[in-house]
């Protein structure tokens, strides 16, 4: 496309990595969870993934992984405390309109949540429709229920407006995820 002034704009990049998938939201929740922690809110973790290493190589520098594998399919991303209840979940992202794909989260996943929120853990899904700009929150008991009850391969947009809880964006925290656990078991998190 030609500017005036004789200034060209070059097409985006034909090449597009999707490398880095979900890690705006993960960055989002990241700083999320600094802020809580730093503010004394809330103590909620990133689960590092459980590898086993296999070769390292020592330098002047010290050592370098050179090998390594995953010893076990790791849980969901999330856990942590939040006013003396126990809080774990998956975060996902999807580039479609219209619908979350249920190959985004593996059934050893789906299984974990399920096993938390019955007993007695606060369970959930966060899910960013990124071309939307849309963020939700599905609850544990939510996604078990569609997923028992359809044989759809993606849960559609339809059942997150009519489900799942729109999770504000703003500065600081970045993603006030504890603002809707606050609305939904504000009760139970103040020991009533």
């Amino acid at each position: 496309m030609k500017y005036p002034g004789g200034i060209i704009q070059k097409d985006a990049p034909k090449n597009v990595s999707y490398d880095n998938r979900g890690m705006d939201l993960e960055n989002d929740i990241n700083q999320s969870n600094e802020y809580y922690r730093d503010k004394n809110i809330a103590f909620i973790y990133k689960k590092p993934t459980p590898i086993q290493i296999t070769k390292v190589d020592y330098n002047k520098r010290g050592a370098v992984i050179k090998e390594a594998y995953f010893k076990e399919p790791s849980t969901t991303d999330y856990n942590g405390l939040y006013r003396g209840k126990y809080i774990d979940f998956e975060a996902k992202e999807t580039l479609s309109k219209t619908s979350f794909p249920l190959s985004n989260i593996h059934k050893h996943q789906i299984l974990h949540l399920k096993n938390m929120y019955l007993n007695g853990g606060i369970a959930f899904l966060i899910v960013r429709f990124v071309k939307l700009n849309k963020t939700f929150i599905l609850l544990g008991q939510d996604l078990i229920s569609f997923i028992e009850s359809n044989s759809r391969k993606s849960i559609p947009l339809d059942y997150f407006l009519e489900k799942a809880y729109l999770i504000e964006e703003k500065y600081i925290p970045r993603l006030d995820y504890l603002k809707v656990i606050d609305e939904l078991y504000g009760g139970e998190l103040n020991g009533k």
